[in-house]
């Protein structure tokens, strides 16, 4: 399985579709550079389909109603045969990408061709594809220089690198985002030191944040959507003592921050998200279901009054 050629192939495929998509493409140093909500308009099958290329296709996601009041509110699922590869190897976005006058959270299967995160010494998955595929949370396209130190990074040749760009507070950027519930819930039992290879398969809802004026707004709906709204069942194998022992520790709710906005809580912390709670980052509910024993465990419960309180703000 390599996570980067499966993406790329899904990238010429949202290129033939550019004009429908309302997406840009763009050649930066020889590379390939998608523009999916900073100059173009984007929508929302760009933010879903930039979401499976983040997993390297080894996810599906759709847009589904909301229930019982909440019916009028789309909600971003996901659903995973390859939990660990598409979300822990490709989705997660634990790159922090600087150059001269730009910053980019990076996530998708370019993570694995660079291996540079600790992460990968525990999930193993490193590779060394032909090509590599990254997606850029950004307000700006990056710069030539960025470029190239991403390539050299995936040691692939300029022309071989795709990179996919989205500002949070756009359609597609805040689709992609939400789309996040089960990568959150994954990374949050790696924190735990929980072993995931004991997932089989992963799905995962949270509601569509409105998307906001800017992206410090876009930052605290998107987040709030998966923290007080997220829902993420997991299918496992093993013990139940384990997960009866864990469970409570992986919601959100586990958190000393937890219970407000996350603008409010980034604020009080100067806007450094390494001041925050890390144990904050996490669905509102998660459920495993074990596959051994058929014993459904469920902890946390979502909060429909901050998610008001984030979403009419």
């Amino acid at each position: 399985m390599n996570l980067n050629v499966r993406s790329a192939r899904l990238c010429h495929t949202l290129v033939a579709d550019a004009e429908l998509l309302r997406i840009a493409v763009h050649r930066v140093a020889g590379a390939m550079v998608i523009d999916l909500g900073i100059e173009v308009a984007g929508g929302l099958e760009a933010g879903r389909r930039l979401a499976e290329i983040c997993m390297a296709g080894l996810g599906t996601v759709a847009f589904a109603a909301g229930a019982g009041t909440q019916a009028a509110e789309p909600l971003v699922t996901v659903a995973t045969d390859a939990p660990v590869d598409a979300c822990m190897a490709s989705q997660y976005a634990g790159w922090q990408i600087k150059g001269q006058r730009f910053f980019a959270m990076g996530s998708g299967p370019m993570r694995a061709a660079a291996g540079r995160e600790p992460l990968f010494d525990v999930i193993g998955r490193r590779e060394r594809p032909s090509v590599a595929v990254g997606v850029l949370e950004s307000r700006t396209l990056p710069p030539t220089d960025v470029v190239r130190d991403l390539a050299e990074s995936c040691a692939v040749a300029t022309e071989a690198l795709t990179l996919l760009v989205a500002p949070t507070a756009s359609q597609a950027g805040t689709v992609q985002v939400v789309a996040r519930s089960v990568e959150t819930a994954l990374h949050k039992l790696a924190e735990l030191q929980f072993d995931l290879e004991r997932i089989e398969s992963a799905w995962g809802a949270a509601p569509l944040a409105p998307v906001a004026r800017n992206d410090l707004a876009a930052l605290g709906r998107t987040n709030d959507a998966i923290l007080y709204g997220g829902e993420v069942v997991l299918w496992v194998r093993g013990d139940d003592d384990r997960l009866a022992t864990i469970g409570p520790k992986v919601p959100s709710s586990a958190s000393r921050d937890h219970g407000r906005p996350f603008v409010e809580i980034f604020e009080q912390y100067g806007r450094d998200f390494y001041k925050v709670d890390p144990h904050l980052f996490s669905p509102a509910v998660v459920t495993f279901q074990n596959l051994d024993t058929g014993r459904v465990h469920r902890f946390g419960q979502v909060e429909p009054a901050v998610l008001r309180a984030s979403f009419s703000d």
